[in-house]
């Protein structure tokens, strides 16, 4: 496993398998670059399975670019509904309710959050509900605790609004 840098002064050059590697959700993440103390941006690259998506949520201060790598999503922002195939950038603003699910057998994502006001936390998030492994693999299907993932999101400025998309049939 390799530690993800910080936003600095210094430029860095991170590999297609290193940063920090967890088993977040029923995802994949890698933390390619976290917030810190000095920082406008974070970078977490996600792996995730077929019909994976978080509940509806508002970011209170973060927006959001997604781009999709390999797979396909379909992003959920206000009433819209909007296709992600591979090669999609999505943006998405704070304030906006949105969620997102894979429609393929896996999709994996870059997701950048950006803050002009304050320090973004999606990273933060990302480590406080997830686990630390020193491989990016695949977690094995896990119980997520609704209240927790609410609980923790809060604490990051992230308001679930509502349920993750419907299972896909």
């Amino acid at each position: 496993m390799t530690t993800q840098p910080t936003l600095a002064s210094e430029p860095f050059v991170l590999g297609p398998q290193e940063g920090t590697h967890l088993h977040f959700l029923d995802n994949r993440a890698t933390v390619k670059v976290a917030a810190g103390p000095r920082g406008s941006m974070s970078v977490v690259e996600f792996q995730a399975p077929k019909g994976f998506g978080p509940p509806r949520h508002i970011h209170d201060n973060e927006d959001e670019l997604f781009i999709v790598l390999s797979g396909e999503l379909l992003f959920y922002s206000g009433d819209e509904q909007i296709p992600g195939p591979e090669g999609t950038y999505a943006f998405l603003p704070r304030a906006l309710p949105h969620t997102f699910q894979v429609l393929t057998e896996t999709a994996t994502f870059v997701n950048v959050t950006s803050s002009t006001t304050h320090i973004p936390e999606f990273d933060q998030m990302v480590m406080d509900l997830g686990i630390t492994v020193p491989e990016p693999t695949m977690p094995d299907p896990m119980q997520i605790d609704p209240a927790r993932v609410a609980e923790v999101c809060a604490d990051h400025g992230i308001q679930i609004v509502g349920p993750p998309p419907a299972p896909l049939s």
